[in-house]
Order: structure tokens, then sequence, then C-alpha cells
């Protein structure tokens, strides 16, 4: 089991760099494409194909396998980074984000499908939580280590290392997964499906988890393509200073994925929940009030452990209510909360013209309190160790 865990999180890791690796540079790449930085921040939206892909990528993996359909995915994902290398049109470079995010889409969501069909639900949180500390490393990585291309040499330079790395995990994928077991198999023709998702749904704690992560998705994550906008207003131009503050986010997450085993037994199942949104609450606050970059990086760093707090739990029951078709209940999870995560941007950027930038984080702060408590109230508990 440990070698296929080393697999799937160095796939994860690789599709992960690609996630956040924008946001540093969207100054760069609007005065490069002559457009604004709103207009610029789109591409953050684009990459919301990951989990509008979902509904696909999810019957896919049913029918065909779920190693197959990473290892397709990631030869998506290598082709369109090396693209957006070259591209001269901005909306062009939008075309190749959504495709990139579409592969993208076939790493974690079916990653964690996959170790659910062979780990116990006792032990699923934990091990979650290691794949989850792959993907953040990859955010992580990916959003300090463009910043710096960007600076050093140029935004395009991003992509080209990007494509390499996608392409060394495509052919570790390929042959380190091979020897995995034949899956149970599902039809993929349209009754099949829409009579799978229909069960999906009719389940009250499917629809509180999907409902739940949407919300997050909506009121959190559409602070990050700003994020090199507020600290330019705040007069710090330096794009690798964006994307240190950017991952600082990650750094929450990796302090989740480390000790999820000890947050969990001070918390509790539910408590977790209710304490991860408060947390990212506060992290909200404290950047509304626009602080110096290094206490808007700790706020990003707690914005992200209360993230990882709700969020990996709901993970946790969204793996166990429909295990005979565990890629589509994943599928759906990721579309649910990428639909929220997509439309975050539009909306984030509304605010800002129209209330101000601290009154949108204001807002969006209360409600992740408020999704938090609300989430872990509603939904059943289980036994995760």
């Amino acid at each position: 089991m440990n070698r296929t865990l080393n697999v799937l999180s160095f796939l994860v890791f690789s599709s992960a760099l690609s996630v956040r690796a924008i946001d540093p540079v969207v100054p760069r790449i609007a005065d490069d494409f002559g457009v604004t930085p709103s207009t610029a921040a789109l591409l953050a939206a684009a990459f919301a194909a990951y989990g509008l892909a979902q509904p696909v990528l999810g019957p896919l993996a049913d029918t065909f396998g779920k190693s197959r359909t990473m290892v397709a995915c990631l030869l998506v994902l290598v082709l369109s980074s090396f693209l957006s290398a070259v591209v001269t049109s901005f909306w062009l470079l939008f075309a190749l984000r959504m495709v990139a995010g579409a592969a993208c889409g076939g790493s974690f969501p079916v990653a964690m499908a996959l170790v659910s069909d062979f780990v116990p639900l006792e032990r699923r949180q934990v091990v979650i939580g290691r794949l989850l500390s792959a993907t953040i490393s990859g955010n992580l990585l990916g959003a300090a280590a463009s910043g710096v291309v960007a600076d050093a040499i140029h935004w395009r330079g991003m992509f080209v290392i990007l494509g390499v790395i996608s392409l060394a995990a495509l052919v570790i994928g390929h042959f380190g997964l091979r020897h995995l077991p034949d899956e149970e198999r599902h039809p993929l023709n349209l009754h099949s499906v829409l009579a799978r998702n229909r069960a999906i749904f009719a389940m009250r704690t499917a629809r509180i988890c999907y409902i739940t992560v949407a919300l997050e998705g909506l009121f959190l994550f559409g602070i990050f393509p700003y994020a090199a906008v507020l600290l330019l207003n705040g007069g710090e131009p330096r794009a690798s200073i964006a994307g240190l503050v950017v991952a600082a986010f990650a750094v929450g997450g990796m302090i989740y994925a480390v000790g999820v085993k000890q947050l969990l037994g001070w918390f509790g199942q539910k408590q977790i929940m209710s304490a991860g949104g408060i947390l990212a609450a506060l992290g909200l606050f404290v950047v509304a009030g626009g602080p110096p970059w290094p206490l808007q990086a700790a706020a990003f760093a707690t914005m992200g452990l209360g993230f990882y707090m709700l969020h990996a739990s709901i993970q946790v029951y969204v793996t166990e209510f429909a295990p005979a078709t565990r890629s589509s209940a994943v599928a759906f999870h990721t579309f649910s909360f990428f639909i929220g995560g997509g439309l975050s941007p539009v909306l984030y950027g509304l605010g800002f013209k129209g209330i101000g930038a601290a009154a949108t984080l204001g807002v969006a702060g209360v409600a992740m309190a408020i999704i938090g408590i609300v989430s872990a109230r509603l939904l059943v508990k289980a036994k995760v160790a």
C-alpha cells in the first residue's frame, strides 16, 4: 500500500503545482497582454474547469479504471502546459487554462477515491491527509516558485517547468500503477450514469456535503487571484512576495495534514469543522485590514489551516456514502467546490468595485464562520481516526 500511496502522492503533487501558479503573476500577465488585472484574474476562474469536468471524469474512472484515468489526464496536462508557454493570445491562454484545469481534475479526486477502495474508514482521514499533504505541497511550491520564476526569467518559463514535471509524473504513473488489481467496472451510457447520479443525490448527507463545499469555494477562494493586486495597492509590487503570501495558505494546509490525528483528538469530528470555519474567517478579517505582507502571510496560513480542517472532514463523508460508485460521488464533491470557486473571483471583483475590499472580505469571513458551524451540526457524526 505504501508504494501505491507514494506514486499517487507524486502524481497529485505534480498536478497541484498548476493550481495556484497563475495567482502571483496576474499583474505581469495583464501587462503583457494589455488587459486589466480583473480580466487577467479570470485565468483563475478558467481553472474551475477542474470541477466542471468532474461529471465526466467520475463516470470515466468508474468505467475505465481510476489509475488509467489519472494517467490519461496527466498526458493532457503535459500538452496544455507546454502550449501555454508559447501562446500569444490572452483568450487562448484562458482556453488552455481551462484544459489544464480539467486535466488536473483527474488527479486528487480520483486518487482520493482510489485509496478509499482499500483503506478502511477508521484510517481514511489520516491517509487522505497524506494525499492532501502532497497536493498542498504542490500548491505551495507552485505559487512560490512561479513568482520567483517570473522575477528571475519570465512568467512563461513557469509553464515550461510545469510541463517537464508533469511529463515525469506521466511516466511514473504509467509504470507505477500497473500492478493495481482490476476494479469493478460500471457501464458508460447515459441511462446508467444518470441512474447512479440520482441515487447519490437522493442521499441527504450527499446534498449537505455538496452544498457546503460549494459555499466554501464561493466565499473563500476568490481572494487568491486578487492577492497580488491587494499587495500592489499597498505598495508591494514584487511577484515573489505575492507568491509567498499565497503559498502561506498551503503552509496552513500542511500544518493540518501533518497534525490531523492530533487535531481530531483535540476537537473531535464535529468541533474540528466549526473551528475550521472560524479560523478561515479570522484570516479573512485580518487581510481586510490591509496589514503589511508578513501579517497577510500569517492570515493566509490561518485561512489554510481552517479551510482544511473543515474541507477534509467533509471529504471523509463523501468517500463513504456511495462506495460502489465512489469516483462519481467524489467527482460531484469536487464539481460543487469548483463551481463555487469558479464564481468566487467574479463575485470578489464585483464586491471590490461595489463595496470595497475590506467590506467584501468581512462578509466572506462571516459566511465562512457560519458555514463551519452549520455544516458541523447538520452532518451525521462518522467514526474517523
